[in-house]
């Protein structure tokens, strides 16, 4: 499947305006980009792409990325030094297993809007929004092969 299609518009819409309402909370920066298969180990992708999506170039490196490779089954969740700084350990694999329930349903843009919101919970507390903030990254998913 392509993973344009995986979603549908629908629900794009609303991953994108979970993105938005987050980032009104906080300076972080939330992506989620989806492809078809990872032909390499999970995480290693997501890093690969973090950098590519210039996500490591945020102000105060607080950038999350929720991967997904629709295929493969496969996801990831990273977030910038600035980040895993600060957040509990555990958070990443807190939500990454809430995410994962929802998931196993079929419900994947509901795991990707619970889990965009409790990104955005959490780096409000360290990086509050201020009235100056720009969006330093695109709200849309972005999509590869």
């Amino acid at each position: 499947m392509s993973p344009k299609d995986f979603l549908g518009k629908d629900n794009e819409v609303l991953i994108t305006k979970a993105i938005e309402k987050a980032e009104h909370q906080t300076s972080g920066e939330i992506r989620v980009h989806l492809e078809s298969k990872c032909g390499e180990e999970v995480l290693d992708r997501a890093a690969w792409l973090f950098k590519k999506l210039k996500m490591h170039e945020t102000k105060d490196h607080n950038g999350v990325l929720i991967y997904l490779s629709v295929n493969d089954r496969k996801f990831a969740i990273i977030g910038d030094a600035g980040i895993n700084k600060v957040v509990p350990e555990g958070f990443w694999n807190e939500n990454k297993e809430m995410m994962i329930s929802h998931f196993k349903k079929g419900e994947f843009a509901i795991g990707l809007i619970n889990g965009i919101e409790k990104a955005g919970e959490q780096l409000k507390q360290f990086f509050p929004y201020k009235g100056n903030d720009v969006n330093e990254l695109s709200d849309e998913i972005s999509y590869g092969e």
